[in-house]
C-alpha cells in the first residue's frame, strides 16, 4: 500500500476572503481553508466532536476556528481543541504556487 502524501491543487489564493473559511472538495476530500494573517491553513471540514461543518463557523479573535454546533475551538495550524474538550482537527500542510493553494494528504 502506498502511503505517500500527494500534494492537491486547490482553489486560487484570491478565491478566499480574510479570516473567511471556504469548504472545498480536493481528490474527493471535503476540506476547509482559511486565510489568516497571510498565512493558509487547511483542516477538517467537519468538527471531531458532532460532524458541524467548520466552514459554517466562525474565527475568535484569538485566531481559533469556532464550531457553530457546539462553539468548540480550534488551533488553525495544530488542530489542538483550545477550548479545552480534548478533541484533535486533522490539519493538512498547505503551499502556495502562482497564487494557487496546494494541499498535502
Amino acid at each position: 500500500m502506498n502511503t505517500t502524501a500527494v500534494w492537491h491543487s486547490g482553489p486560487l489564493l484570491s478565491d478566499i476572503v480574510a479570516d473567511g473559511l471556504l469548504e472545498v472538495e480536493l481528490s474527493g476530500k471535503l476540506i476547509c481553508i482559511l486565510l489568516r494573517e497571510e498565512q493558509v491553513f487547511a483542516f477538517a471540514a467537519r468538527c471531531p466532536h458532532a460532524g458541524g461543518r467548520l466552514c459554517e463557523g466562525r474565527i475568535d479573535g484569538k485566531g481559533n476556528i469556532v464550531c457553530p454546533v457546539h462553539h468548540y475551538k480550534f488551533h488553525p495550524k495544530t488542530g489542538r481543541n483550545t477550548s479545552g474538550e480534548g478533541y484533535q482537527l486533522k490539519t493538512f500542510p498547505t503551499k502556495l504556487e502562482a497564487g494557487r493553494i496546494f494541499v498535502q494528504f
